[in-house]
């Protein structure tokens, strides 16, 4: 190597270094930058939205019948709707779901049949909730003939959301590191207790994620509910009736919204908006529970 060679190159080596450290800080500081943004505006919509219902929640608000004509009616029977179906629809979707997930992940082969169930459940995942809807119209209300009810929009909203939590599943389930699914085997484990054992309490966190947008999903979601359940309650603030109209608290607010006489529309729908993203909020942190008893039992 000549003078002018071994000259150059530590300078050519600190140039890179103070240009890579350059476009370093560029590229943090846009990244900074993009996620505050984010954030204030999440924080804005939320301000905008809460500011002028949530101060006027009242109990009675929550539990009263809603009224056609005068004004000061509640959401009681649409709120416990909202739960009741809720309920329903996770009880369903959920063992279904994460079953088809650890099975797509862990015992189905790789063959073309099994390629395209996976991309029928991407797909199903992406089409729009209107279109369950309809398939819940011809199923319970045209072949089954049992109109429009709490059952028939519960199992739609299990259908919506099935897809969406299976792929969740699959996918959390295959992100567990090979390695510790290798040393449960390796320690006599069975295929079953592997999974029990090892690969769910790991994939916990996306698992647990999954079911908060499924259950997310499902508590806001209006046009399944609209075409399978109806707009309308029995006027009943506790009905357990599988077979009654079941309007929730997202369907409330759109017809309020939409056709409603009622003098205090606005309002209504102001502190039902506020209603509905304090409880889609206090979904998430409760599902986030299990996440921070495993994370305390794992550090201790």
């Amino acid at each position: 190597m000549n003078e002018s060679t071994r000259s150059e190159a530590p300078y050519s080596f600190g140039k890179r270094n103070s240009s890579s450290a350059l476009y370093d800080r560029i590229f943090t500081g846009l990244v900074w930058g993009i996620g505050i943004l984010v954030i204030l505006f999440i924080v804005g919509l939320l301000f905008m939205l809460l500011k002028n219902g949530l101060p006027k929640l009242t109990w009675d608000f929550l539990y009263s019948i809603p009224s056609e004509i005068e004004e000061g009616g509640g959401i009681g029977p649409a709120l416990f709707n909202s739960f009741y179906l809720l309920a329903i629809s996770l009880i369903i979707s959920i063992p279904i779901g994460l079953a088809a997930g650890i099975y797509l992940a862990e015992f189905a082969p790789n063959n073309k049949l099994i390629d395209f169930v996976r991309i029928c459940v991407e797909g199903l995942s992406s089409v729009p909730s209107i279109i369950f809807g309809l398939f819940g119209i011809a199923l319970f209300v045209e072949m089954f003939q049992i109109g429009l009810t709490i059952l028939g929009g519960a199992i739609s909203l299990a259908f919506l959301n099935l897809p969406m939590l299976t792929r969740i599943t699959e996918e959390s389930i295959r992100a567990v590191p090979v390695e510790m699914k290798n040393a449960s085997f390796a320690l006599g484990s069975t295929h079953l207790q592997t999974i029990r054992k090892v690969l769910v309490p790991v994939a916990l966190n996306g698992l647990v994620t999954g079911i908060c947008l499924t259950a997310g999903r499902a508590f806001g979601e209006s046009a399944v509910i609209i075409l399978t359940a109806g707009v309308t309650t029995s006027g009943v603030m506790w009905d357990f009736n599988l077979f009654s109209p079941g309007e929730t608290l997202a369907v409330h607010l759109w017809y309020v919204q939409s056709e409603a006489i009622v003098p205090d529309a606005q309002e209504i729908a102001q502190k039902a908006t506020s209603v509905l993203i304090f409880i889609v909020l206090l979904i998430n942190i409760v599902f986030r529970v299990p996440l921070w008893l495993n994370s305390r039992k794992t550090k201790s």
